[in-house]
């Protein structure tokens, strides 16, 4: 197959001196390629190992192996075989049964590439499988990422994928099995049009080779060309999401700066927007949609200084001020904290790892941003640190009257997110006498001679 040696050579595929794992299913395609590299071995110096997995979704999938291993012993080729428990991995994970299965099968190519140390991974993906990706992706997906299809070559474990029938028609591939006299498999849910991809395939794709018999052709170059303007403004988004995004792994939260994320053209808006939901999301899901994007970005250039949107899998995207945090509205220690006693000696560890200090002092001394010291009688004891509750006041040196503590958290632009875990110090009778970090309060003393001074210190994690 002139085709192909050509397009392995125009994409540089394979090397020499390598070892190439071929996925065989025992259709027509897998068949095909593995017969094809087989007979490469010596012209190339590759190794050829096929990899064959039994899905156990039909009760004669078992013959699909028998029929793998026959090809593999008459090419003299090694066979790794495998079974997967689909069924059970999908219950267990909640997902469908097209994902648990792809999921399965790549920990296992995976697996076996780190074994054999082997360069490449190649699959039996033809001209038309390109052809039905890119109409299925038309139709469903507004990303350009998704429109560009097929890749004909991507890093994978210990090397890469490659796909070296995409320049192969089926029609192309289906002659080269009778040509060398391979009866491959022939899987009968192939024919069932309930499928996406299948119901492509038999009805939209036949009317477009009427009009275009080299359709194959164009659509691989368009692909092809897609993938490199992709590839180009990817590495350009990340290089955006370096220096704007800041990155929390512990608790897998994203904060950015959005009118740093609004001066990006809009082309790496939108790509930066994918890299942030594929690093909170383990897997997207179903319901992920372009409104959720439309929502998104009209959050970005929305006038008020508090918004919150939802995304599905309670994913939350909250505008506080000049910042965008993305989180997962799930308990975390750190929206269990207890109201605690403050001894004096004595002190306070927060679920952070942050600590407060409480020690007596012979007078008042200078303070900064997170110590405080404050004049107290037997009355105002014990200490306690809490945080805020519906109506919390609180009062400071030259403040006329009192302030609600939520005013201030707005003053300063707290966001909202952090409002209910910021600690507060309170007498026994409840008066707030620190903010800590924000504001310093005082307290009334009716009685100079017995007061103490307790200077409060907090050290952040």
């Amino acid at each position: 197959m002139r085709e192909v040696e050509q397009f392995i050579e125009q994409h540089s595929l394979i090397t020499n001196d390598t070892v190439v794992l071929v996925a065989v299913s025992g259709g027509p395609d897998s068949v095909a390629l593995l017969h094809y590299l087989s007979n490469e071995r010596e012209k190339r110096n590759i190794e050829v190992i096929a990899l064959t997995v039994n899905h156990q979704l039909r009760e004669d999938a078992y013959k699909d192996i028998i029929y793998v291993e026959q090809l593999c012993e008459a090419l003299n080729v090694q066979c790794v075989k495998t079974k997967i428990d689909v069924k059970a991995y999908k219950a267990k994970r909640q997902i469908s049964t097209q994902v648990a299965a792809r999921e399965l099968r790549y920990q296992f190519f995976r697996e076996q590439m780190i074994a054999f140390k082997a360069n490449y991974l190649a699959l039996g993906h033809h001209a038309d499988d390109q052809l039905e990706t890119m109409l299925m992706s038309f139709t469903r997906s507004t990303s350009t990422n998704a429109l560009s299809g097929i890749p004909y070559k991507r890093p994978f474990a210990t090397g890469f994928i490659i796909r070296p029938f995409l320049c192969l028609t089926k029609t192309k591939i289906n002659d080269y099995c009778k040509e060398h006299q391979l009866t491959p498999m022939v899987d009968p849910s192939n024919e069932d049009l309930s499928y996406t991809r299948n119901y492509f395939r038999k009805q939209i794709v036949p009317l477009l080779k009427e009009q275009n018999v080299n359709i194959h052709l164009t659509v691989q170059r368009l692909s092809e060309a897609l993938q490199e303007d992709e590839q180009y403004l990817m590495e350009r988004a990340e290089q955006a999401w370096r220096k704007i995004v800041i990155v929390d792994k512990e608790h897998k939260r994203i904060t950015f700066k959005h009118r740093q994320f609004i001066k990006q053209p809009i082309a790496l808006q939108r790509r930066i927007y994918h890299l942030i939901l594929n690093y909170l999301y383990d897997e997207l899901p179903d319901q992920l949609t372009y409104t959720h994007a439309e929502s998104f970005f009209a959050l970005l250039i929305n006038d008020k200084s508090y918004v919150r949107i939802n995304f599905p899998q309670q994913l939350l995207i909250e505008k506080s001020y000049d910042y965008i945090h993305m989180y997962f509205n799930k308990p975390t220690s750190q929206d269990l904290f207890i109201p605690q006693q403050l001894n004096v000696p004595g002190e306070v560890i927060f679920p952070d790892g942050s600590i407060l200090e409480a020690d007596y002092v012979a007078r008042e001394t200078m303070t900064d941003q997170f110590s405080h010291v404050v004049a107290v009688t037997g009355e105002d004891l014990p200490l306690f640190v809490r945080t805020r509750k519906h109506g919390d006041r609180m009062t400071w040196y030259g403040l006329k009257g009192r302030k609600k503590i939520k005013d201030i958290f707005i003053d300063e632009k707290i966001p909202h997110n952090k409002r209910d875990q910021w600690p507060i110090v309170t007498t026994k009778s409840d008066e707030i006498i620190w903010l800590i970090g924000l504001k310093k309060g005082k307290i009334q003393i009716s009685n100079d001679k017995n007061k103490r001074f307790i200077k409060l210190t907090y050290r952040q994690h």
